[in-house]
């Protein structure tokens, strides 16, 4: 297996983990707060009454969740690019790991309310996806 094939896997299997966090994270907080914007949900987890608004933690994980939609499957589209294209061994880790690592620390920073740090770690992602862009034209060039 090549060196961009298994740091592609791994890091895809990273992000469907932190992924299914954000989702328990949203279930921990509905569930012991019972606090359900769907009345069904209400019905069969909560008091039987359903609320306006979400909590603010169940908000902001779906803040995370939007952000995470927009940026994870442009990743996981360039890695298969950069894996097909036979782009650069070498750098693959760095690439696959620092985006990776940037949308864990994106998502404890969004969950934590911590600005720069969300900023810093979004730019890294996206320094991350634009390093295998280059990397792909260069090598189909």
């Amino acid at each position: 297996m090549s060196t961009a094939l298994y740091w592609y896997a791994v890091s895809s299997v990273v992000l469907f983990f932190k992924t299914l966090f954000v989702s328990n994270y949203q279930a921990y907080y509905r569930l012991t707060r019972k606090t359900f914007v769907n009345p069904e949900d209400a019905r069969v987890f909560g008091t039987g009454t359903s609320v306006a608004a979400e909590l603010p933690q169940v908000a902001r994980a779906a803040n995370v969740w939007r952000n995470d939609v927009e940026n994870i499957p442009i990743f996981l589209a360039l890695g298969v690019a950069y894996v097909l294209v036979g782009a650069s061994e070498h750098a693959a880790p760095w690439y696959f790991v620092g985006f990776t690592l940037s949308r864990i620390a994106h998502t404890a920073s969004y969950l934590g309310g911590l600005q720069p740090w969300r900023t810093v770690a979004y730019t890294f992602g996206v320094l991350s996806l634009v390093g295998m862009s280059v990397n792909i034209i260069l090598r189909v060039m």
